[in-house]
């Protein structure tokens, strides 16, 4: 069973709701640049209005306390509060009043807040001045004083801090599959011409070690005296092996687990190397730690493992074992949503990479719980319906429904299986804009008319709270 002092909750990301692109000094992200491709990258859709969260805060915040949720994850848009980013750039108080009014609305609800430093949206400014992520040793910097400033505004208030929301998502889909910002690649999705054997390792070295000073900052002159939290979210699928009788199959499946969970939760959770298997595919192409950096990890130990959990899929060895190509980012495996025998992994979601695979979410908690020694929170956990056409179709979402419920089962055997996971989060407040899906899937357990903006709650939303209170612990004190 789940303890009575669980936490639980929304989660939402400022770009996919809050509208008000251009108001009250906003600077442009490197998402409102995406969004406004010509051709589209985003299913012809931006967030320029979204859900026009800025101007409607009050109502979702009612919805919050309607729904019952204990806790709400949130993120900063980091060009709201520093428009050009920089850390000697000026700070836009507009931006900051506007926080200050969520956080509080929260709290006079009895909502505890969690905030995201990043959630993907790199002032804009900051990738035309020295190329944003690719330069480590500035953006580290201006992202330090960025957090800097978080702490020091919001947190009397804010006790959970979310440094980075799945750097994975900023590493490979901005600099190989180009399917986000700023899409440096060489194949025909590309934005800007870049190197994708080598640009997504440092990247993902620099995402790393920003996180590393905005933690250690927290750690050192921020949680003293005002006794928060720290961590960062990750994503990843659960991997099984698509012939369970091959060994070869099996290691696939772990190989394929850590070059996506591994490569940031071992610098991150444990302050150590890459994986094994990444350095022995990466060589040099990926850059090695100093001493000073890896003095610099343990000095950022986070208090938790953030867990963006949606679905599974199978893996499989190539056979004959041939050289990985320089732009591999899996492992060198093969990834299926069926096995070997034609059984798929779940039950197909209204989008087509997503499976419902919570006896894989069971797994997936033991297996993190085991080997990073952190409390895990789910950070993010949800799906789109099928069949969604009308505004009837999604507000009876009986798909989400059968979702939320058997992965909140599995989370409880999880910890019955010694997991420790502390708090959940579903994935997604309300509809809202999908990335590079734009509106075309709804992960929201509110209803968004996009013509009107009303909101609607769902029935999902209406029951998730009877859901994790009939999972809970009621002998406990």
């Amino acid at each position: 069973m789940l303890p009575r002092d669980f936490e639980w909750g929304f989660a939402t990301a400022a770009y996919q709701i809050e509208g008000a692109a251009a108001e009250d000094g906003r600077g442009p992200s490197i998402w409102d640049t995406f969004s406004h491709l010509t051709p589209s990258h985003t299913n012809g859709d931006n967030g320029d209005i979204a859900c026009d969260h800025y101007h409607r805060y009050e109502e979702d915040l009612d919805l919050l306390a309607q729904y019952g949720a204990k806790a709400y994850r949130l993120s900063l848009s980091w060009s709201r509060i520093i428009p050009l980013g920089g850390r000697d750039d000026p700070v836009n108080e507009a931006g900051i009043t506007f926080y200050n009014c969520l956080i509080d609305g929260l709290l006079a609800r009895n909502i505890t807040p969690w905030v995201t430093l990043y959630h993907w949206d790199l002032p804009q400014a900051l990738q035309d001045r020295y190329g944003g992520w690719l330069d480590a040793v500035e953006v580290q910097g201006d992202f330090e004083r960025y957090a800097r400033l978080c702490y020091e505004r919001f947190g009397d208030r804010v006790k959970r801090w979310v440094t980075l929301n799945e750097p994975w998502n900023t590493s490979v889909n901005g600099y190989i599959r180009c399917t986000e910002p700023p899409g440096r690649g060489t194949g025909p999705n590309a934005c800007a011409p870049g190197d994708p054997t080598t640009e997504p390792w440092f990247v993902g070295k620099s995402l790393i070690l920003a996180h590393a000073r905005a933690a250690r900052l927290y750690n050192v002159e921020f949680k003293p005296t005002q006794g928060g939290l720290i961590g960062a979210s990750l994503n990843g699928d659960y991997f099984e092996p698509w012939d369970s009788s091959d060994p070869k199959d099996h290691e696939a499946a772990e190989r394929r687990m850590e070059f996506c969970l591994g490569w940031f939760a071992n610098p991150i959770m444990l302050a150590q190397d890459y994986p094994a298997a990444m350095r022995a595919q990466l060589g040099p192409r990926l850059p090695p730690f100093t001493e000073a950096e890896f003095t610099l990890l343990r000095e950022a130990e986070v208090d938790f493992y953030g867990m963006n959990y949606y679905t599974a899929q199978f893996a499989r060895h190539r056979a004959g074992d041939p050289p990985a190509p320089d732009t591999d980012y899996l492992g060198n495996i093969d990834e299926y949503q069926e096995d070997k025998n034609g059984v798929s992994i779940g039950d197909l979601s209204g989008i087509d990479w997503l499976r419902a695979a919570p006896a894989c979410f069971r797994k997936h908690l033991v297996r993190i719980s085991n080997k990073y020694r952190k409390p895990i929170y789910v950070t993010e956990n949800g799906c789109p319906c099928p069949g969604e056409v009308t505004r009837e179709d999604c507000v009876r979402d009986t798909y989400r429904q059968r979702y939320l419920a058997e992965h909140l089962d599995a989370l409880v055997e999880a910890v019955g299986d010694g997991a420790e996971v502390a708090g959940y989060f579903a994935w997604s407040l309300m509809d809202n804009f999908e990335w590079s899906s734009g509106y075309s899937v709804r992960f929201g357990l509110t209803y968004i008319d996009y013509a009107t903006l009303e909101r609607t709650p769902k029935e999902s939303a209406l029951l998730i709270r009877g859901m994790i209170e009939q999972r809970m612990d009621r002998e406990e004190s």
